[in-house]
């Protein structure tokens, strides 16, 4: 299997590095109408690969996006972005006129050894998502060496994650080194047993997870929205929740398919709403069993089931955890995720974390440092475990077509997610 190129190939030394971080955060106006970033996390996430091409002598020019710019009354400027990593760096982050051009090839040319500058949103290029040879090429002028550090955005492929990365000696940052190393661990080399814990909205976005899961699982317990069809499929009432036709056949196949490599887990006990809409929770009970009367909707696991998976999961030697196990925004259905945070934190096993309402339960409990890796990929993630090839990973891979004048030859080492100490608990 090809190797992917990572920092550990580049010798960036006074070089100009084009370094496409993911920093899609959101932006609030604060009392003052002045924009800033609500939350950092990913900002703080692009640290690491930053620090280490500005501690190695490169001059730095960060290429990132932000989303749906034409909502935002500032024209989706990364001004707030360069801003809150001047605070976080302690460094000047000047922030170009525009994505590329000769005046800010210029500034690129100025830049000093361990110096910044940001690039504006690369989204405000109308070619950035049609992966324009053009604007691929006007990127590779500004710099001597690329580097993909988002992983988020590497399913695509964009003129910054993919259509560049053939111009210029490309490598990986350690952000989507790692996240390879972490996803790949699961599928090629799990220790065993692999437990696997999906929830979420709607099947029909998972399904192909669970295929592929599977195949390559020990066991899988399903939660949330995704986990009505199955039981659907079993015979049981769903009362308000709706299960489109689609995702019973899907849920059918999938249960006939099960046992064979990997057993699947579904809820005994549900917490519920009334179909009015209301999200306070007055209108809630639990039900001892899973079939649902009419006017009610499941809206969160009981707490029979959320023991049964946490004891998966103590049990699983490798842990994924996908999608919340309920209606986990709000607090009185919130129970069944908490509980899987819990458990994913505390086992000793290697575990991996991926969508936003997990790693939201993780932060809220103040857990988030105590799984093996909290994944930023978003449907990326989700993409390359269904076995998917992503564009912007692609051509990051030893043997690729992207020319390597400037890499050092030496083949980098993959390398496995670390594990960090579990809380303590009292």
């Amino acid at each position: 299997m090809d190797e992917l190129r990572t920092l550990d190939d580049l010798d960036v030394e006074g070089q100009r590095v084009l370094l496409r971080a993911d920093l899609n955060v959101p932006v609030s106006a604060a009392a003052s109408a002045r924009l800033h970033v609500a939350d950092d996390a990913r900002i703080r996430s692009a640290l690491p690969t930053i620090e280490e091409l500005r501690l190695r002598g490169a001059r730095l020019v960060l290429a990132s996006h932000l989303a749906n710019p034409e909502q935002r009354n500032d024209g989706g400027s990364m001004r707030p972005v360069a801003e809150r990593l001047e605070q976080l760096t302690g460094m000047s982050v000047p922030l170009a006129s525009a994505v590329v051009g000769r005046d800010v090839r210029l500034l690129t040319e100025r830049l000093l050894p361990g110096a910044m500058l940001m690039l504006e949103n690369v989204r405000l290029e109308p070619g950035e998502r049609r992966n324009d040879p053009m604007l691929a090429a006007a990127l590779a002028e500004l710099a001597d060496i690329y580097v993909n550090d988002d992983f988020a955005s590497s399913h695509c492929a964009y003129a910054s994650t993919e259509g560049v990365s053939h111009l210029l000696p490309s490598a990986a940052g350690r952000l989507v080194e790692h996240e390879v190393g972490a996803l790949n661990a699961i599928l090629d080399r799990p220790n065993r047993p692999l437990t696997v814990i999906l929830g979420g909205a709607r099947l029909r976005t998972k399904i192909a997870l669970v295929r592929r899961f599977l195949e390559i699982a020990d066991v899988i317990c399903i939660g949330g929205a995704v986990a009505v069809p199955f039981l659907a499929a079993q015979g049981h009432r769903v009362g308000a929740c709706g299960c489109p036709t689609d995702d019973l056949a899907l849920a059918r196949a999938a249960l006939t398919a099960a046992g064979v490599t990997a057993r699947v887990e579904l809820p005994q006990d549900l917490l519920l709403a009334v179909a009015s809409g209301r999200e306070d929770g007055s209108r809630a009970r639990a039900l001892d069993g899973v079939d649902v009367p009419d006017g009610w909707i499941a809206n969160d696991i009981g707490p029979r089931t959320a023991s049964r998976y946490a004891a998966e999961v103590a049990a699983g030697a490798t842990v994924f955890w996908n999608g919340p196990m309920g209606r986990s925004e709000s607090a009185r259905f919130a129970t069944g995720t908490r509980r899987i945070a819990g458990a994913v934190a505390h086992t000793p096993a290697t575990t991996v974390v991926s969508g936003a309402h997990a790693v939201e339960a993780l932060r809220a409990s103040g857990l988030q440092n105590y799984v093996s890796h909290v994944s930023t990929g978003g449907d990326a993630t989700l993409e390359f475990l269904e076995g998917h090839e992503l564009p912007g990973i692609r051509v990051l891979m030893q043997g690729s077509v992207t020319d390597l004048d400037g890499c050092r030859s030496e083949p980098s080492s993959r390398r496995a997610p670390r594990r960090r100490p579990r809380p303590v608990v009292t």
